[in-house]
């Protein structure tokens, strides 16, 4: 099986290529009955592109999402749904000059090993970060589902290369807000405009720069997962990894746990209110593969864009010589910003997948006819 879908009940499968025709998606197994238009899209596509033209590409696409399938009547029919984007901001020649020169820590030659050549290499092709407007039309869908749960999903910029945020916020709703601010997407607006600077500096030297995003998952119900190779974390870890650029991922304090003891690190349970409760949550919201009930906190590491305009060294593939490369065209001195809402995306994709396998998500919705409350049915 080809690897190009995510999920078990709630798939998504994305298709499409940076230089081709549109990006697209088809998400399989959403409940019926879920309000949805193409106007529940724009928000999300623009979020994708920061408003500050010094530290993204020149390529800027208008997108808007057209639903081709799964929607009638304003509602989702619990068929298919294709939605897609046309791209149209390409300059494919900048591609065609270096097709037999593969760029510096891009896909370009384990993907013409892989395909025997016939993999479209303008702009990375499948590789590329433009195929990611697919995932994040997809968690459009995915959060809509969520929210009629009460569980939110925010994902959010906490440094780019040595910049680091240490503000702690006191809410999903100070996050969302400053973050839609911030053209590094960080909602700490001191920190993050020292993170533009620093992009800035980076893209002045003709190089590039990385950082990290954290994802937060709110109000998850306890014991949703399936271990132990389907558990709650693995999935997420693996969803995560399908977006461009991602290094690494870690839960809760993940790698510094190496250094505490387990008096310091483990999570003691306490009742408040009557719910059960962690006094601390080292663990980032999951046990064993299973969700605990308190908020799934996870990081990702997004490395520097491997497109430069430093020479590199580098191989031409039809001569078998070295050679040196210097990559023009248009590209992000980081892709950090970008990355936001695809991680956002792909975490509440894996949620409604695990939140359906559960039994927590219903397979169709009813609402009254004031459409001021819903009744579920199984």
């Amino acid at each position: 099986m080809a690897g190009n879908s995510l999920g078990k009940e709630f798939v998504v499968t994305t298709f499409g290529e940076s230089h081709g025709k549109i990006v697209g998606v088809l998400i399989d197994g959403c409940p019926a009955g879920l309000s949805i238009s193409e106007e529940d899209f724009q928000e999300e596509l623009d979020q994708r592109i920061p408003a500050q033209p010094k530290i993204v590409s020149a390529r800027i696409e208008k997108d808007t999402a057209k639903i081709l399938s799964g929607v009638f009547n304003g509602k989702t029919t619990g068929a298919p749904i294709a939605i897609t984007v046309d791209n149209k901001e390409i300059m494919s020649i900048d591609y065609d000059k270096i097709r037999d020169l593969p760029r510096p820590g891009h896909c370009d030659y384990p993907a013409c090993v892989r395909y025997g050549g016939f993999n479209d290499y303008r702009g990375g092709g499948r590789f590329s970060g433009r195929v990611t407007v697919a995932l994040v039309m997809a968690g459009v869908i995915a959060k809509k589902l969520l929210n009629r749960y009460n569980i939110d999903v925010l994902a959010y910029t906490v440094s780019i290369g040595k910049v680091k945020s240490e503000k702690k916020f006191s809410s999903a709703v100070e996050i969302r807000k400053n973050r839609s601010i911030a053209a590094t997407r960080c909602p700490d607006l001191v920190c993050a405009e020292k993170m533009e600077e620093a992009i800035v500096a980076a893209k002045n030297m003709g190089d590039s720069i990385g950082g990290i995003v954290e994802c937060v998952a709110f109000n998850v119900p306890a014991g949703v997962g399936e271990p132990l190779f389907d558990a709650l974390d693995a999935d997420l870890a693996k969803a995560l990894f399908g977006v461009s650029a991602v290094k690494g991922v870690e839960f809760g304090t993940g790698f510094a746990a190496v250094e505490m003891f387990g008096s310091q690190n483990n999570d003691e349970f306490t009742v408040k209110d009557g719910k059960v409760e962690t006094v601390t949550n080292n663990a980032g919201g999951i046990f064993g593969g299973i969700s605990s009930g308190m908020p799934i906190t996870m990081r990702v590491a997004i490395k520097p864009t491997p497109s430069i305009s430093r020479e590199q060294k580098t191989i031409n593939l039809l001569t078998m010589e070295n050679v040196t490369l210097n990559v023009n065209g248009r590209h992000d001195p980081c892709v950090v910003p970008k990355a936001v809402p695809a991680i956002e995306a792909v975490a509440a994709v894996t949620l409604v997948d695990h939140l359906i396998r559960a039994g927590h998500i219903t397979r169709v919705f009813f609402e009254d006819k004031n459409n001021n409350s819903k009744k579920e049915r199984l």
